[in-house]
């Protein structure tokens, strides 16, 4: 049986997750009090439902320990469990309410609503703090509908593992992404772009795969990444970390980026199953 819980900041594409989720053939709930989850999914699994997932968020007395309790229970039963955490920039949250002029679920509540939107969005952040060790975090700063869907997709999907290692390029030109763990940065190495042949390809295409491939550094590069990453995961898993998120950052996002976080995903794929590859900048474009 598969169980994601999916949480994160208000704003930051639940529904759009839950619904991509019950596309692929999820059991869905939204806004379950944080208490019934337990029960619920035993109910669930009794009736023959083996792939379910709930959305958790501020509104459903979320507590790290409940939850933790909770896990620990369903992990014994042999349900495989995740954990998605949505979030996003401030700005890009603001814009999203202006744009839908909802109110925050924090301003809803009189004993404890923050003067403004972006105090409570502040708030949120802190409530969520704590779990964010145990999610795999996707910022959807900048991401349209389709590529979220896409990465919830493709997350649902990976193989069972300790730990689910994503490997995320990414431009700096539009910033580091939030749900990092590890970034590296590759701009020192040959840039494609400026061949201009080369230009229209990307990481994905056998021009720029040949390219790149012809300097020693960018080998260099991909084996150090390789070698650093694989020397450190047992660390984080021996710290119960369930996802690791490594960013490769490039100028564009188009090009030396995506050629790394290609080669690290297959290359890591040959040794683990928990593998996810997304290139943000690509995505976005739809290339």
């Amino acid at each position: 049986m598969q169980l994601i819980v999916v949480t994160g900041l208000s704003g930051s594409g639940k529904s759009i997750a839950l619904n991509q989720l019950e596309d692929s053939g999820f059991y869905c709930i939204d806004n379950l009090p944080a208490p019934f989850l337990e029960q619920v999914v035993t109910h669930l699994q009794a009736i023959g439902r083996d792939r379910i997932a709930v959305a958790l968020d501020s509104r459903s007395d979320l507590s790290m320990e409940d939850l933790q309790k909770c896990f620990t229970t369903l992990a014994q039963r042999g349900v495989d469990m995740r954990a998605l955490c949505l979030t996003a920039s401030n700005d890009a949250l603001v814009q999203r309410y202006s744009e839908t002029r909802r109110q925050h679920p924090l301003s809803q509540k009189p004993d404890s609503a923050p003067g403004t939107l972006v105090e409570a969005i502040e708030k949120e952040r802190e409530m969520l703090d704590p779990f964010l060790p145990f999610c795999h975090l996707i910022d959807t700063t900048g991401l349209l509908p389709n590529t979220l869907r896409y990465w919830v997709r493709k997350f649902a999907d990976a193989k069972e593992d300790s730990l689910i290692l994503t490997f995320e390029s990414f431009g700096f030109k539009r910033g580091i992404p939030l749900a990092s763990d590890l970034v590296f940065d590759v701009r020192c190495l040959p840039n494609p772009y400026w061949e201009e042949e080369l230009r229209p390809y990307t990481g994905k295409d056998k021009p720029i795969i040949e390219y790149l491939q012809k300097y020693p550094d960018v080998e260099e590069m991909v084996n150090d990444i390789d070698a650093f990453v694989t020397k450190w995961l047992p660390k984080y898993r021996a710290q119960n970390r369930h996802y690791l998120t490594v960013s490769i950052g490039c100028t564009g996002g188009q090009h030396r980026s995506v050629y790394i976080a290609e080669t690290l995903a297959k290359r890591f794929k040959e040794r683990y199953d928990g593998i996810v590859l997304r290139h943000r900048t690509l995505d976005a474009l739809g290339k």
